[in-house]
Order: C-alpha cells, then sequence, then structure tokens
C-alpha cells in the first residue's frame, strides 16, 4: 500500500488523516495489571524511591544528577514531580510498594503523539514479567484508551540496554539525531524508535501472549520469548 497519494500538481504528499484530533491529555488514571499497578506519583512514594535506587549507575542515563543523598533528598524530588502534567509521573508499585517511575511526556494530542520516558525500574523487577507488564499497561492506555497514532521512545544512543528493551518490547529504531542534547554537561546522541497504531493490535497480542500464566513454568521462567509470541492466549 503506498504511503502518500498525488496532489493536483502531481506532487506526492501524505495520506489523509481521519482519526479524530486531537486526542485526550492523558488523565492520571490508576493502570492495573496482573503483577503491578501504576498510580499518580504520590509524595509518599518518597520513601520507597529511596530505597529501591541506591545504586548510582542505575541514574548513568537519567538526567537528573542523582542518586539520592538522604530521604530528604528523594522527598524533595519527588515532591517537585508530582505536580507535573508534562512529564505526567507514574510511580509502579508491586504489592503496594514502589519499585520504580516512568512517564508520559511530550504529549502533542494534536498530532496524537506521545512520549514514555523517565523509566526507571528497581532491580526487584528489572528483567522480570513484571517490568514487562509495566510497560504494556502504558502502551495499552495510550493506544486503546486514549487513541493515540504514535508512541515514541527516545533514548542516550549509547545506552545499549535502553535500546535492547525499545527493540524487545515492539518499538522500530527509526535512527540516530546527533549531538540533540545536552545533559550533565556531556553530548547525547539520541536515539529515536516509535511504534504506530496501525502496529499495536499485533505487539498488543504478542503481549497478552507472553504475558499469560500459562507461558512461564513452575520456576517462574518463560516458555516462549516476547518476541516469538502471536495471537492471543486461549
Amino acid at each position: 500500500m503506498s504511503d502518500h497519494r498525488l496532489n493536483e500538481y502531481g506532487q506526492p504528499i501524505g495520506l489523509p488523516v481521519s482519526l479524530e484530533l486531537p486526542r485526550p491529555a492523558p488523565p492520571h488514571t490508576t493502570l492495573r495489571g496482573r503483577l503491578v499497578e501504576l498510580v499518580a506519583m504520590h509524595s509518599s512514594h518518597a520513601p520507597g524511591f529511596y530505597e529501591c535506587f541506591t545504586d548510582p549507575a542505575g541514574w548513568t542515563y537519567l538526567g537528573e544528577d542523582v542518586p539520592f543523598e538522604s530521604i530528604q533528598h528523594a522527598q524533595e524530588w519527588t515532591d517537585a514531580r508530582v505536580p507535573s502534567h508534562d512529564p505526567l509521573f507514574y510511580t509502579v508499585l508491586q504489592a503496594g510498594k514502589p519499585v520504580g517511575f516512568c512517564s508520559f511526556l511530550r504529549i502533542a494530542p494534536g498530532n496524537g503523539v506521545i512520549e514514555i520516558g523517565y523509566i526507571h525500574f528497581s532491580p526487584v523487577i528489572q528483567g522480570t514479567p513484571a517490568a514487562t507488564e509495566a510497560q504494556y499497561l502504558m502502551m495499552r492506555h495510550v493506544f486503546d484508551d486514549l487513541g493515540y497514532r504514535r508512541y515514541e521512545w527516545k533514548c542516550d544512543a549509547l545506552n545499549a540496554p535502553s535500546r535492547t528493551a525499545a527493540q524487545r518490547l515492539g518499538f522500530t529504531f527509526e535512527g540516530i539525531f546527533r549531538q540533540a542534547v545536552v545533559y550533565k554537561g556531556r553530548n547525547r546522541d539520541t536515539a529515536w524508535f516509535s511504534i504506530l497504531d496501525s502496529e499495536w493490535p499485533a505487539i498488543k497480542a504478542r503481549f497478552e501472549t507472553w504475558l499469560s500464566p500459562d507461558n512461564f513454568d513452575h520456576n517462574g521462567q518463560q516458555k516462549s520469548r516476547l518476541q516469538n509470541c502471536a495471537g492471543k492466549p486461549g
């Protein structure tokens, strides 16, 4: 199928967009899964963040000059982000305890485009189904509830784990914006990834198959990798 059309002058132009725009701005709705729930970041989550994020290496590719030096530092950091609407911060809870945070940002309802960022998960859930489910819940909210047409992931091009995670989750690599950002006094080339609304149904089906309890053995080990899953669980 062609990705463009010709106007009356014989010039190629983009296909018409039938989606009603602007899309709604994301509300701070609680997103519940089987393993985790995502809730609006709250001041009371600060002690949990202080406990979670003690490893300085975990903050290398985030914009803030942290880790937290004290509970008070964590409290001030959290309190400064609670009222923000863009980024819109969520706390990831597991059994009611903070185990990470993430956000929607660069929210563009007029274009139906939204980005996920400021992702920081505790080692407790890194590399586990809980972390994958958190990502799935954010995507599902964007596409199914809010009806956005493009979902973006951007990271430091040198952040290999983030780039690997994006591709595992179904994002398409679009390229690198050179010298795009300066943070912590250093250059950042930014790697861009996206998922489009037309791609979401197949990606959603893979998530639902992978996250099904049937995909894990009695030791909690996956039977099929996310990239290899297809269809919905029976």
